[in-house]
């Protein structure tokens, strides 16, 4: 059968966040009798995304590669909040991961990590549905 938890992550401003732990403290019940696995994270928001990143030197470069990609300086359209850099940035990175579980810890590489990749210049919590298989 499945685990499947929805958790809320921090506030946390504009930028790329490594969440990795966040996330393991979250979801360790969930996959800690699991041999071999897999477990999807989907973040309920279009102005932030998950991605799977180097996590030795966070974020940093990633943000500005961002934001010369998608510029705020565009004439967006869509301006109710703003402009409307972080629906399109969400869509670029995209609202789901995966990871392999082996073991019953995720199986991710030497250098990765897993990045929440906040858009809105202001502050906010973000909810994320863990589903294992």
């Amino acid at each position: 059968m499945g685990w499947q938890k929805t958790f809320t992550l921090p506030r946390r401003a504009k930028g790329c966040h490594l969440v990795t732990n966040d996330v393991v403290t979250q979801i360790s019940e969930g996959i800690e009798n699991v041999k071999v696995g897999m477990l999807f994270l989907f973040i309920q928001h279009t102005s932030a995304a998950l991605s799977i990143n180097e996590n030795y030197d966070p974020g940093k470069d990633m943000d500005m590669a961002l934001d010369t990609i998608v510029p705020e300086s565009l004439k967006w359209l869509h301006t109710d909040e703003g402009p409307e850099v972080s629906h399109t940035k969400a869509s670029l990175i995209g609202s789901t991961i995966s990871l392999p579980i082996t073991n019953g810890s995720l199986n991710l590489g030497t250098w990765q990590g897993i990045y929440l990749t906040e858009f809105r210049h202001a502050a906010h919590t973000r909810r994320v549905v863990a589903t294992v298989l």
